[in-house]
This record gives structure tokens, C-alpha cells and sequence, in this order.
């Protein structure tokens, strides 16, 4: 589910001013792939606040920390693909906790169902002792 911060609503002009950057600098950073807007029927680009605040960080790392545009790509990529992985663990725990819980119902269950039955604790003590019967023996 999207939030509204997702939603590719602003025209390039004013993404542009809202981060600081002239357009042409946005469209640029589209062709590195630095950031992809969305696009308008007419074939314009949309952008999101969220693309707004990743412009802003674009424009910290390059003129702050002096990361090359390469650089700032793979950052990018990396904090998506971290995004996703901890999505990801989020979502086998919750499948890990359902399975353990209905792990437990079903041992609680299975072992003994029958209130009424009490699971014998001693170790048997009888002795048995075979002998092969004889041919023609008759018993």
C-alpha cells in the first residue's frame, strides 16, 4: 500500500524548487537513474514528496560529502535493497511465530488428546522367553 508520499503528483518545476535544483538537473539524475519519476499521459515526469526528500539527500552526498554520482547510485541501491531485506525478515518472523504458535496447538493436541488418558511413566519389567518350537512339536 502506498502513502501519500509516494504519490507522483508534483510536476518537474515544482519538485525542482521544492528541492532546490534547477529541472534540468532533475532530468539529468532520471537518465543516470539516480531517481525514477513517474510519468504523466503526456509523457511528463511526476514526482512524489518522497523523490523530493531523495533529492535533497542526492544533493547532501554530492556537495557535502563529495560522492560522485556513481557513488550516490549505488547508496540508493543499497538502501533499497536494505529496505527490502528487512521487509523481508520482518515478514518470515510474523511466518515464523504463526508456525511455532501453531506448532504448539498441534503438539498440545496430538500427544494426548483424551483428557483421560495419563501417559504411563515406568519402564516395563516383564521378562519374556521364546524358544523356537520344534517341527512336529505339538503345544
Amino acid at each position: 500500500m502506498k502513502s501519500e508520499d509516494d504519490a507522483k503528483v508534483l510536476i518537474i518545476s515544482v519538485a525542482a524548487r521544492m528541492a532546490g535544483m534547477h529541472p534540468q538537473t532533475l532530468r539529468q539524475y532520471d537518465r543516470l537513474g539516480l531517481l525514477q519519476p513517474g510519468r504523466a499521459s503526456g509523457g511528463g515526469r511526476r514526482y512524489s514528496a518522497r523523490d523530493v526528500v531523495l533529492l535533497r539527500e542526492i544533493q547532501r552526498l554530492s556537495q557535502e560529502e563529495g560522492v560522485s554520482l556513481a557513488g550516490i547510485r549505488r547508496i540508493i541501491e543499497l538502501e533499497q535493497l536494505n529496505l527490502e531485506l528487512r521487509e523481508r525478515v520482518a515478514a518470515l518472523e510474523e511466518a515464523l511465530a504463526a508456525t511455532r504458535e501453531e506448532l504448539s496447538r498441534a503438539q498440545s493436541g496430538y500427544l494426548y488428546p483424551r483428557a483421560e488418558l495419563v501417559p504411563a511413566r515406568r519402564t516395563p519389567t516383564a521378562l519374556v522367553v521364546w524358544k523356537p518350537r520344534r517341527p512336529g512339536a505339538d503345544t
